[in-house]
């Protein structure tokens, strides 16, 4: 499945967030993941991030699909992220 996943969470909670998403995703924007993942590394993505986050303050928004090519996007401005190595 392809994932774009979008979180907005507390200063303190950041770097594990980010951690967590970069070990699976592609970084494309300050908050802003994506990329292919099986279904068992999007359940581990998701659970990682669940024991991270403070659901009373934090929020992430994955959106799933089943590729790339039924997701349509516009860049306005710099492109910053893109399709490095996943770490």
């Amino acid at each position: 499945m392809y994932v774009i996943l979008v979180y907005d969470t507390a200063v303190e909670r950041n770097p594990k967030v980010l951690k967590a998403c970069r070990k699976y995703l592609h970084w494309t924007q300050r908050s802003h993941f994506q990329g292919e993942l099986s279904t068992a590394q999007y359940r581990a993505l998701m659970a990682t991030l669940n024991a991270t986050i403070d659901p009373e303050h934090d929020s992430i928004v994955a959106y799933t699909t089943r590729s790339p090519e039924s997701v349509q996007s516009t860049t306005l401005g710099q492109n910053l992220g893109g399709p490095g190595d996943i770490l």
